[in-house]
């Protein structure tokens, strides 16, 4: 696992087209902003849990593609970023 610091309006890449960005902290709470293109799944952990104990292709599918794992999906704004 890598572990960054990242401060309030910093951001990290994943590849080129996926930006996270440390919308605020708020006590035990940090708020992330998510832009990642819109053929990309994201979900919160324990939703991608859930679907993935409802339907156990899905990992596998998100695999073959290679889409990998990605969290938060109500994180996305009118667009779908």
């Amino acid at each position: 696992m890598l572990v960054l610091s990242r401060k309030p309006n910093q951001s990290i890449m994943i590849g080129s087209n996926i930006r996270i960005l440390v919308v605020g902290l708020d006590r035990d709470q940090v708020k992330l902003g998510i832009e990642a293109p819109r053929d990309v799944p994201i979900h919160r952990f324990e939703v991608f849990e859930e679907i993935n104990r409802s339907n156990p292709s899905f990992t596998s599918a998100l695999e073959s593609v290679g889409k990998g794992f990605t969290e938060d999906d109500t994180s996305r704004d009118a667009d779908g970023r």
